[in-house]
């Protein structure tokens, strides 16, 4: 079949060349982001493949649809970023990924925390410059500390398994809590008000839905230990930008590092070295030397990238055949948890 694969990079296109050698798609990339802008560029392709960032709404649904497009096959395990509804509408399916590697992205969410509390890049940055002192940079052992784990999906467990390798007390919080996970680990679940206020580390595993956009927010923000690290590697949307950047400000929080931001779109993955940015929150949360920023990479590893394709290619071939998508997702599908239990 043939597949426009959209807002493409190298490691993108060589992982998905090597595993369509087992599919035999036709495979057209484009260096853009799938917009209403961009979207005609897939005329006559019966298929698309878009990323987190692309911006597959109403409209560019529409204009995919006149194009001939049936399918909209998402490398990647969230899919805020589609019109579910619009979709439906329009008789377009929708496909993602939904597991490709937990550790890669639970293992980064490690790292993050173990940068900041050992000031990893500051240190990096200093010796650099063949400034060997250490002065502010002590950090406090991993070890018998407290760790909150928001979201006990396949990352979640993973980072969990981490923290408690390293001897940390681990706190859950799931809308469906496992108690044979509880039992397993040892870990233990917790309402959300209470990991927030006991945690010393507190790391976002929860998709972006209604029910979590924000969850991090100012009232969330003054719960937190004094001095705790904030981890995000889910949705940027999840914690509230402004607020953080003010809890930051007045020393409320330790430290944050995140691999995520809620308006990413158009900065991550991009090259902006020669430009201004224009994103002053952003660029507010980087001139803070207790914020370690990543673009979105916790996914990329050999492991991911090979698996990401392999799905996506996989998903692409049923719809071919007209076998069932065991990856589809729809608008009735999603799952909104009840603000109440934020």
């Amino acid at each position: 079949m043939r597949l426009a694969v959209f807002d493409t990079h190298r490691y993108d296109r060589d992982a998905l060349e090597k595993a369509n050698a087992r599919f035999g798609h036709s495979l057209t990339f484009f260096e853009a982001r799938l917009t209403p802008q961009t979207a005609r560029l897939a005329d006559g392709f019966p298929a698309v493949c878009s990323f987190v960032n692309d911006k597959v709404d109403a409209a560019t649904l529409a204009a995919l649809q006149v194009g001939g497009v049936r399918l909209v096959a998402a490398r990647s395990a969230g899919y805020n970023h589609v019109d579910l509804e619009a979709a439906r509408r329009l008789g377009i399916r929708v496909t993602r990924v939904p597991e490709y590697s937990p550790h890669a992205v639970a293992e980064h969410a490690v790292a993050l925390v173990l940068s900041l509390n050992r000031h990893i890049h500051r240190a990096f940055a200093r010796v650099r410059d063949w400034n060997f002192s250490l002065d502010g940079l002590v950090g406090f052992d991993l070890a018998g500390k407290t760790v909150g784990i928001v979201g006990t999906g396949r990352i979640g467990r993973v980072a969990a398994r981490i923290f408690h390798g390293f001897g940390c007390r681990v706190l859950c919080y799931d809308v469906q809590p496992d108690p044979a996970f509880e039992r397993e680990l040892g870990v233990r679940y917790v309402p959300l008000e209470e990991l927030f206020s006991a945690s010393d580390v507190i790391s976002l595993h929860v998709p972006l839905t209604p029910g979590t956009r924000h969850l991090v927010d100012a009232a969330a923000l003054a719960r937190m230990k004094q001095g705790m690290l904030l981890i995000n590697t889910g949705r940027g949307a999840l914690i509230d930008s402004r607020a953080l950047l003010e809890a930051l400000k007045s020393g409320r929080i330790g430290g944050a590092g995140l691999d995520v931001y809620e308006e990413e779109e158009g900065i991550f993955f991009q090259d902006l070295s020669g430009q201004v940015l224009q994103d002053d929150v952003l660029a507010r949360l980087l001139t803070f030397p207790n914020v370690l920023v990543t673009s979105h990479q916790a996914f990329l590893t050999h492991e991911a990238l090979a698996n990401i394709a392999e799905s996506t290619l996989a998903s692409v071939q049923a719809f071919e055949r007209g076998e069932p998508l065991v990856n589809e997702v729809r608008a009735e599908q999603v799952i909104r948890p009840p603000t109440a239990e934020r």
